[in-house]
């Protein structure tokens, strides 16, 4: 995993965790790797994949069962599409009309690209129309 700076790389965990959720990888009832396996597997403190967990556990994304390990809760994928959905609208759909605005990009090409995106991409949910 490629870590960025300008985040906290627990949250980059948990964005990585949330992306395996809504991927359909890690689904309600499947056990997800351990502290020590994930730390192992992203080459990371152990510490850090704990706090991603805690954290992660806070939102109600992922639950502990003790003595077996850590499961997505059965409505994790709706409450990390609300909590990634609030945090886009809030953080980088701003940046995003901007660009639009100083490239002078009309929102019909915007549109067409996401038409030809959407027909390329294999994802497990179909995409929301406004």
């Amino acid at each position: 995993m490629e870590f960025r700076d300008k985040q906290a790389i627990y949250l980059q965990i948990a964005e990585y965790v949330s992306e395996q959720v809504l991927l359909g990888r890690w689904n309600a009832g499947d056990r997800i790797p351990s502290v020590r396996e994930l730390a192992a597997e992203l080459e990371v403190n152990p510490n850090t994949v704990m706090r991603t967990y805690e954290f992660l556990s806070q939102q109600g994304v992922i639950a502990n069962k003790r003595g077996i390990g850590y499961f997505p809760a059965d409505d994790a994928a709706d409450k990390i599409r609300a909590f990634r959905r609030e945090q886009f609208l809030a953080n980088d759909l701003p940046v995003f009309f901007k660009n639009l605005t100083l490239l002078g990009i009309d929102l019909r090409d915007i549109e067409q690209r996401y038409e030809q995106y959407t027909a390329t991409q294999a994802t497990p949910q179909t995409p929301v129309q406004p």
